[in-house]
């Protein structure tokens, strides 16, 4: 199940999303918002973070103005991974690399078609494992201050 939300600067690319996942049968859980109205992007964050953390749901989607603000937010909560991408190859490696489970885009530079394709690559990309783990244990240690 993935975990979908926004703010009111990436409303129209979070609905956008949620079409795409439904025509494609894919699981969701929308957390909002649910019409164009200003909302503070680090409460949303926060209630989709914590969903990917808890494990509610295996991956999240948040998307604001710049995708910045949403995965600086998201990578508040321990045990998430955001990464914003603006590009096929940062959507890719940060799956296979750094196993990220938060995606972050923003509306306001992103244009639909490469959003819905980040988005796909980043739901189809497996983590790579091997000699990446270690790093991703690192982050765990960086979380609780242990390195």
């Amino acid at each position: 199940m993935i975990a979908l939300g926004c703010d009111h600067g990436g409303f129209e690319l979070k609905e956008a999303i949620r079409r795409h996942l439904e025509d494609n049968q894919v699981e969701y859980r929308d957390f909002g918002i649910y019409e164009n109205k200003s909302v503070d992007y680090p409460e949303i964050a926060n209630i989709v973070s914590h969903a990917v953390a808890d494990g509610q749901c295996g991956l999240g989607i948040l998307c604001c103005g710049t995708g910045i603000g949403m995965s600086m937010a998201a990578n508040k909560v321990d045990g998430v991974r955001a990464a914003c991408c603006s590009d096929y190859f940062s959507a890719k490696y940060t799956r296979l690399h750094n196993d990220a489970n938060v995606l972050c885009l923003g509306g306001r530079v992103l244009g639909e078609g490469l959003a819905l394709e980040l988005v796909d690559v980043f739901l189809n990309t497996k983590f790579e494992g091997g000699r990446h783990q270690k790093r991703i244990e690192m982050l765990a240690q960086i979380e609780k201050g242990q390195l």
